[in-house]
């Protein structure tokens, strides 16, 4: 949460950020009580810098921001989406453990 080239968005933030961006956007839905998910932040942080202008890694606090979670079906975290031209076109649900799926997820939508 504290690397630049992730963005944290909020339910009121979600389209600007995400829906309406150019490029493919990596959505981590999260909470700070999910042990996977505070264990996944390294990897995402890496992508965040290696992708950084072609892609977009976005946080998002279910436990803040419920309506992003809702509307789209979260029910296990982490859960990854990415979204390009503001649609869902691939996902990750659980920690990968490694960042080498997080980059053939990406690599495959650029």
């Amino acid at each position: 949460m504290s690397n630049a080239a992730i963005t944290n968005a909020t339910d009121d933030t979600f389209t600007t950020e995400v829906l309406d961006a150019e490029q493919p956007v990596l959505v981590d839905f999260w909470a700070t009580w999910c042990g996977p998910c505070v264990a996944m932040a390294p990897l995402l942080d890496n992508l965040a810098v290696a992708y950084e202008g072609r892609a977009k890694v976005v946080k998002i606090d279910v436990d803040k921001n419920p309506a992003m979670a809702t509307k789209y079906g979260v029910r296990a975290m982490p859960t990854l989406l990415l979204f390009k031209g503001g649609q869902v076109v691939d996902n990750i649900v659980g920690n990968p453990g490694r960042l080498g799926p997080l980059t053939e997820l990406v690599d495959r939508h650029l």
